[in-house]
């Protein structure tokens, strides 16, 4: 019974580290990569939409971003998104789009980055906590409505805790692959 119930949340579980991918991805390590912006979310004509979704992103140089909308009108809603994001960066516009220049990290950038990287890393690991609580929760039921065993219990509990530990160490292994890159 509880088998089936956590291979159901598997793919709650896969969600929740692709979210952490996703999220320690967007974290810039002073190279340019299209993933730092393609998720920023733009105020277009009523709407909110992605960046990847109003615009071509290329990176032209190791250092630079450009961003070509496919509607010439976006571009003063994509800078803005841009100057009130988390990024730190000035963009630069033309007629054919914005261009994004990435500094190099100073040592106060890179540990605030590193801290960032920290609390995206926690973020995911409570959404994995919270899925694992309600995988428990509905197997404490079921031991309630005798329709399964304490023993079912505690096999859940331990076999929910070998997926946490198999998806925290991903997680771990992310974090410590990005800072890394931060540090380099």
């Amino acid at each position: 019974m509880y088998r089936e119930l956590i291979n159901q949340r598997k793919k709650d579980f896969d969600g929740v580290f692709e979210f952490a991918k996703n999220e320690v991805a967007s974290i810039r390590t002073g190279r340019a990569h299209s993933s730092m912006v393609e998720d920023l979310t733009v105020d277009y004509m009523g709407s909110k939409l992605r960046v990847k979704e109003l615009a071509t992103i290329s990176v032209p140089e190791p250092r630079v971003i450009f961003l070509q909308p496919w509607d010439k009108g976006a571009i003063p809603f994509i800078e803005k998104a841009i100057k009130e994001s988390s990024l730190g960066l000035n963009p630069s516009s033309d007629s054919s789009g914005v261009r994004l220049t990435i500094p190099p990290l100073t040592e106060e950038r890179r540990k605030e980055f590193t801290r960032i990287l920290h609390q995206k890393a926690e973020e995911a690991r409570i959404k994995a906590r919270q899925v694992r609580e309600d995988v428990l929760k509905k197997v404490q039921q079921a031991v309630k409505e005798k329709t399964a065993r304490e023993d079912d219990l505690r096999h859940a509990k331990e076999e929910i805790q070998k997926v946490m530990d198999d998806l925290n160490k991903k997680i771990d292994d992310l974090v410590k692959k990005k800072e890394q890159e931060l540090s380099s």
